[in-house]
């Protein structure tokens, strides 16, 4: 069994192979999770030996840790187009699609790796998966008002869905932009994703999937033999 603390090498390892790809004078779209700390950590000494970039942090907690590791921000709202962006994954398969929102982040991250010219993953070899939404349940962004209508239009596609609650505090996750987040189990993985992406966009009240198609051209995944770079087949 994989202990707690080489889980974090292997985490560390391959958020520090990603922040040598990042090259000066470069835009970078910074994800959210345990592994992009690594990552942040990197990118934050590599800046204090000279390197200048700047990076639009998908999350508050990736925003804090990049002001602490010196690193500087620029708003998501206000760039239309970065050189690389990196982030995190809870399930990557062959292909490297991915499930995100573990932490409650997806809509924004989706839009950063959307915008960047090249998104890469980081991950332990963990999260390698043959086929999604087969064991970690894939996170939507739902508006409050839509909650029960998105929940009753998700059991007809054949999910199970379930309001995440939140951890020393009452009620549900509440996302940054102020909504609620689904998680939805299957019974096996679903045989086509890019439909079940569509269908899910075309609910109203939902706003974004979990789902990362054909978005990550590489991924970087750590595991005891050290770090491999998977790129996406064309």
């Amino acid at each position: 069994m994989k202990s707690a603390s080489s889980n974090s090498e292997q985490k560390r390892a391959a958020g520090a192979r990603a922040a040598y790809f990042v090259k000066d004078g470069m835009r970078i779209g910074i994800g959210t999770g345990s592994t992009v700390a690594f990552f942040i950590e990197e990118l934050g000494s590599r800046i204090r030996e000279g390197l200048k970039v700047a990076g639009v942090p998908t999350s508050s907690q990736s925003r804090l840790l990049c002001f602490s590791c010196g690193i500087p921000i620029l708003d998501a709202s206000m760039v239309n187009h970065l050189d690389l962006a990196v982030d995190g994954a809870d399930e990557i398969d062959g292909g490297l699609n991915a499930i995100k929102g573990g932490g409650a982040a997806h809509t924004v991250e989706k839009i950063i790796a959307s915008m960047a010219d090249e998104f890469i993953l980081i991950a332990d070899e963990s999260k390698l998966v043959d086929k999604l939404c087969g064991h970690f349940p894939l996170p939507v962004e739902v508006i409050p008002a839509g909650c029960a209508f998105v929940m009753n239009q998700i059991r007809l596609l054949g999910g199970e869905p379930s309001v995440r609650m939140a951890v020393k505090k009452d009620g549900p996750v509440i996302s940054e932009n102020g909504n609620y987040i689904i998680d939805i189990a299957f019974n096996s993985p679903p045989a086509d994703l890019s439909l079940l992406n569509r269908q899910l966009i075309g609910i109203p009240g939902l706003v974004e999937t979990g789902l990362f198609l054909g978005l990550a051209q590489r991924a970087l995944i750590a595991g005891a033999q050290g770090v491999r770079e998977i790129k996406r087949r064309a």
